[in-house]
């Protein structure tokens, strides 16, 4: 096996560090993050941070770099305490991936993807169109991570709409009916085929 060293990670080029420490973690999420600003402007960023914290209260947290340059994510969820999570799929991935671009705070990423926005009623903050799993989220609460001075964020779900195919009997929603992608590193992107579901273990006897 290859092996690297706390030493050989220090030593390390930037960029080649970053793509090891970021995919040797494993698959994450991909989800895009919808919010609009108090003077109304939309924004749609992709995060692969997103976990869940807790089912009762419904809790999701995501990680947010330093605020050392605009984060206009985290910038609109402090003004109005609000936004969604939509789940990346096959035939968005480009304009998803997109989003990690660094626009200004006056251009909507809508604006220059093909990503639509999708209102509901109730809801002032932006949904993607067509994402098979849209979540509207409330600001809860956030920790800041000291080691790194990232934030962990986290909301509580109000509402979840997502599409009925994917609903199990027993409430497990099957992402990989519906070409969900994941994450793997910074620019790599996979697309479950299936679930191998196995029963809740205990203790053998």
């Amino acid at each position: 096996m290859k092996h690297f060293s706390l030493n050989d990670i220090h030593e390390m080029p930037h960029l080649y560090k970053i793509n090891l420490i970021n995919s040797c973690s494993g698959y994450k999420s991909a989800n895009l993050i919808g919010t609009k600003s108090k003077s109304g402007i939309s924004n749609v960023a992709i995060f692969s941070s997103v976990t869940h914290i807790g089912s009762d209260p419904a809790l999701l947290g995501f990680f947010l770099r330093p605020n050392t340059v605009i984060r206009n994510t985290y910038d609109n969820i402090k003004e109005t305490g609000y936004y969604t999570i939509n789940h990346v799929h096959k035939s968005i991935l480009t304009d998803a991936h997109h989003t990690s671009a660094k626009y200004d705070k006056s251009i909507s990423e809508f604006d220059v993807t093909l990503l639509e926005e999708d209102y509901k009623k109730g809801y002032h903050m932006p949904f993607v169109k067509h994402a098979p799993v849209q979540i509207a989220m409330k600001y809860h609460e956030e920790y800041r991570i000291k080691a790194n001075d990232t934030i962990l964020l986290i909301g509580e779900i109000k509402d979840v709409f997502l599409d009925e195919h994917l609903l199990e009997p027993d409430g497990f929603v099957n992402l990989s009916k519906a070409q969900i992608a994941t994450i793997n590193g910074l620019d790599a992107y996979a697309i479950p085929h299936e679930n191998i579901r196995l029963e809740y273990q205990r203790p053998k006897r």
